[in-house]
């Protein structure tokens, strides 16, 4: 029950059906039509136990018109033979086939009955579970709790629209719906009882991002003025390029928040490659000018690296001494950095999750960045963020992420955040072509990769990521989402205790587990394409491996390689989503494409187009491809706009899939949609800033009984 956050009265109360079944009828078992889901009631005629490769209980019945239908168990009891005799009685409700041998329901639900026991006078709800909690044992512990639920109406007329159901008599509806009750209204979610949890629930998640703004005003941060030929100027003059004005735009709209002595709690979203690293440097040098020290903290050691050769090539010659912290760290080396951060002789700390660890402690943290920042667990946001709290002071937060969210998300999920916006890439990107081919033409592929490197090109061939845990036979479209925190899709079911406590995969140092099979998938690639490819003139390997299983110097050292040209094609998992940046790679392919979110898929062909060269990306996939399959594919051949891309992934998966729970761990929305709900949701944010004016403790009252669970972590 606390796996499923089922703690208090009105958790079971709002712990709502995913289906119902109607036992309130029986079907006479003459009528039945294949593939219909029906309850029947019938006498055993006959019950037998059959060895047909393995033992199965079979079992006749017919009801009073003497039609008859087959009931066939592959898993039953010693208990069950003996009850189903012929002579009693039996209810059953299942999924019917109608084959050469006639009707037959295999695994049935089954009551022993008499003539004249009553049918059920409601719609009997089937609830969300866990393994070992039964239906039955679920139920009647709802029931109590809905019975226990204080559901008493707490809001003032106004604050939900009209017409709508009181909450008990909402709740009641859709735990018990009677008889005449719509099944595609409940299953739609458009009846009206469904219409109030939905107001209901958008109306507390308003409600509690404007608290946490609100409490986020009443701390303190420290005042961090640019100050005119400062290191922020000095940056600017030695950058070997020019800002692009959304850069300009959002650096001023930074610099204006770190000025305040609000803590800013910002989010800066842009697409691959709109230069959301230059704008996080500008910050640091901002802060750092200032006497303060900066914290960046990225998801794996290879995006973390890349910050971190850019932050030194940039800062270093300016005076500033840049820190390295990563779990895999020789211990004298860690030492002396930690050291250095201690110290303050470190003013800008690069590393990965090893950046929030006890043993860092700051001299003087006034500004942390979070890049990728749907990839760590809110627990971790708060950890980087508490690092300051000795001094009664909040460093400010900015928050980064190249997975753009579409306004709507973005004003509902973040309505608690400010949000930047880099719209423009940098001059001289050229446009990547994306094609599609079944996987039947790999070796075309294959030989026009062969052409390429012959031309100077670099080439990317990324193979797909399967855990550990999951296998290869459960089908391509199921791999979707698989890596939730890569695609911001995770778990909608888990309970606050899982918020970041399963997000050690995407933050580890040595990158995602890689499979057996992901791994000889990967290796034998990588055989087939240096056999190929062929050595260089020099005789060493044109093609190198990468994933994340290797070593962290070792995955450094063919990174070293490809970047410096030593290697022609680098052969990888989704290791090098983010934070690659090789000029000269013009191609990636990557392999069973249908395996992977709209988002990622947009992350992984960004590795490419960063140079002059025309680039292209081809996407490989293994048919027959599922509808959603085709969606996603059609998508990438059709744009590259990143934020077009955000708002197909929305169609194609929902609101809910697609944000995950605020791309953090828990789910925000249980039951509303963002879409199909805007009405409501328009009518839950203007009545939210209402509340908080004129009923301030009916605001409080009503987060407190549908997030109480939550509150804590709303503040992330």
């Amino acid at each position: 029950m606390q796996r499923l956050g089922l703690v208090r009265d009105i958790d079971l109360a709002l712990h709502l059906p995913l289906r119902w079944e109607d036992e309130t009828r029986l079907a006479p078992i003459g009528g039945l039509r294949d593939g219909q889901t029906a309850q029947v009631q019938g006498t055993v005629r006959e019950a037998r136990v059959e060895l047909r490769g393995r033992r199965q209980l079979i079992v006749s019945i017919q009801d009073d018109s003497g039609a008859a239908i087959t009931l066939r168990f592959l898993h039953f009891y010693g208990s069950q033979v003996k009850a189903w005799v012929p002579g009693v009685m039996l209810r059953v409700r299942g999924e019917v086939r109608v084959g050469l041998l006639g009707r037959e329901m295999v695994h049935p639900a089954v009551r022993l009955v008499a003539a004249d026991t009553p049918l059920a006078d409601r719609l009997t709800p089937v609830y969300p579970t866990t393994a070992q909690l039964p239906q039955a044992y679920l139920r009647k512990a709802v029931a109590a709790g809905l019975a226990r639920a204080q559901l008493g109406e707490i809001l003032p007329p106004g604050a939900l629209p009209a017409g709508l159901p009181a909450l008990r008599e909402a709740l009641h509806t859709l735990h018990h719906p009677p008889p005449r009750a719509s099944l595609l209204a409940l299953e739609d979610r458009s009846h009206p009882a469904w219409q109030r949890l939905k107001a209901e629930e958008l109306l507390a998640q308003q409600l509690s991002q404007l608290q946490a703004r609100r409490e986020r005003e009443q701390l303190r941060a420290p005042a961090l003025a640019a100050r005119p030929g400062g290191l922020h100027e000095k940056l600017l003059g030695v950058l070997p390029f020019q800002l692009t004005g959304a850069q300009r735009r959002v650096g001023e709209e930074i610099a204006a928040d770190l000025a305040r002595t609000q803590p800013m709690h910002r989010l800066l979203q842009g697409d691959v490659g709109s230069g959301k690293t230059v704008v996080a440097a500008l910050a640091a040098a901002i802060a750092i000018d200032a006497g303060w020290q900066c914290a960046l903290m990225a998801p794996t050691e290879i995006l973390a690296e890349q910050h971190f050769r850019k932050l030194v090539d940039w800062l270093t010659p300016l005076g500033v001494q840049v820190a390295w912290l990563t779990g895999s760290q020789r211990s004298k080396q860690r030492e002396a950095m930690l050291a250095a951060v201690a110290s303050g002789d470190a003013a800008l700390v690069v590393g990965t999750h090893a950046v929030i660890q006890d043993q860092v402690r700051f001299c003087k943290l006034g500004l942390a960045l979070i890049d990728e920042q749907h990839r760590f667990g809110v627990a971790q946001r708060l950890s980087l963020r508490a690092k300051l709290v000795e001094q009664r002071l909040e460093p400010h937060l900015l928050m980064m992420s190249a997975t753009p969210i579409p306004r709507t998300l973005a004003m509902t999920y973040y309505a608690d955040l400010d949000v930047s916006t880099l719209d423009e890439l940098p001059p001289g990107r050229t446009p990547i072509v994306t094609r599609v081919f079944a996987d039947s033409r790999r070796e075309e592929v294959m030989q026009r990769i062969r052409d390429a490197v012959e031309q100077g090109r670099q080439v990317y061939w990324v193979c797909p990521l399967i855990e550990e845990s999951e296998e290869s036979e459960q089908g391509g479209e199921r791999e979707q989402g698989r890596r939730g925190a890569a695609d911001t899709g995770a778990g909608m079911g888990r309970s606050v205790g899982d918020i970041g406590a399963g997000m050690g995969r995407s933050v580890a140092d040595t990158g995602a587990r890689v499979s057996r099979q992901a791994l000889q998938n990967v290796t034998d690639t990588h055989a087939l394409l240096s056999e190929v490819i062929g050595p260089g003139a020099d005789g060493q390997p044109r093609v190198g491996l990468l994933h994340g299983r290797m070593k962290a110097r070792d995955k450094a050292e063919v990174m070293d390689a490809f970047a410096a040209g030593r290697l022609a094609v680098l052969v990888a998992t989704t290791v090098i989503e983010v934070g690659v940046d090789v000029p000269n790679a013009s191609l990636m392919v990557i392999e069973h494409a249908e395996r992977f979110g709209l988002s990622q898929l947009h992350q992984l062909r960004g590795r490419v187009g960063r140079g002059a060269e025309a680039s292209t990306c081809v996407l490989l996939y293994s048919p027959p491809l599922s509808p959603t399959g085709r969606e996603r594919l059609k998508a990438m051949a059709e744009t590259t706009d990143g934020f077009e891309i955000a708002r197909r992934d929305l169609a194609i998966r929902g609101p809910g899939e697609f944000m995950g729970s605020r791309q953090s761990g828990e789910a925000m929305l249980r039951f509303a949609d963002l879409q199909q709900d805007q009405a409501l949701l328009d009518h839950a944010r203007e009545a939210a800033r209402w509340l908080w004016a004129e009923h301030p403790q009916a605001a409080r009252t009503h987060i407190e009984r549908w997030l109480a669970s939550r509150a804590e972590y709303l503040k992330a």
